[in-house]
């Protein structure tokens, strides 16, 4: 069975994927959920991938799900081994030499309106947890160019939220579709769905690899390293 790497966004620890972690080893599969020096400003992006490829160890068919700001660390972290399978989960899909902080007014994102944009479908109880989880996240990693030139030739997914407020459904679509040259999987939930639908995300996260993605991806207007 597969080894599913889970990269938690900004600020965020591991608890994110508390709920995900079970449904994902009852239906057979290892878990590997590293905390990641998100407070500490002298890690950068390579920093963080470091921390994820020393959590993996010796676990073997790799996939590695990178939520929002953890697109960035987990594009690279399949650069560097070999891994089965990149799914982003309301990531943030890097440019080569883009920094995290550059990519808010390239990709033409805008603030959201609602006074709560992630835990407006979360349960009043997981909500009241959030804060005991949440980092403060350091500015470096957001300051430093993304430094791929080409995105890793892995098969990748990019699971799309229907009820994200933070990254709206057509925005990311178009996001997507402008980056990777793919159509989104979409689930229903919000920016934490892995706090909200874990058995469904669950669910998708082990449907095998559509046929299109088999052998990685060749991306527009990039080109996909072989």
């Amino acid at each position: 069975m597969s080894t599913y790497v889970l990269i938690p966004g900004a600020g965020s620890d591991s608890w994110l994927w508390h709920l995900l972690e079970p449904e994902l080893r009852s239906r057979g599969h290892a878990v590997v959920a590293p905390d990641l020096p998100y407070d500490d400003d002298s890690a950068d992006l390579s920093t963080y991938a470091d921390f994820v490829i020393d959590a993996i160890g010796d676990h073997a068919d790799l996939v590695v799900v990178g939520h929002s700001f953890g697109a960035f660390t987990a594009a690279l972290v399949c650069d560097r081994i070999s891994v089965s399978q990149l799914v982003l989960l309301s990531g943030m899909i890097p440019q080569p030499g883009e920094s995290p902080g550059e990519w808010w007014d390239n990709t033409g994102w805008a603030p959201p309106d609602d006074d709560d944009p992630f835990l407006h479908d979360v349960s009043p109880a997981i909500s009241a947890e959030v804060p005991r989880h949440s980092l403060e996240q350091s500015g470096t990693p957001f300051a430093e160019p993304w430094p791929l030139d080409a995105w890793p030739h892995v098969p990748t997914r990019f699971l799309l939220c229907r009820d994200d407020r933070f990254f709206p459904a057509d925005f990311m679509r178009k996001v997507v579709a402008d980056r990777l040259g793919l159509t989104p999987d979409e689930i229903d939930g919000g920016h934490l769905a892995p706090l909200t639908r874990p058995r469904e995300l669950a669910e998708t996260l082990t449907e095998p690899i559509p046929k299109t993605f088999v052998g990685g991806v060749v991306v527009e207007p990039w080109r996909s390293r072989r």
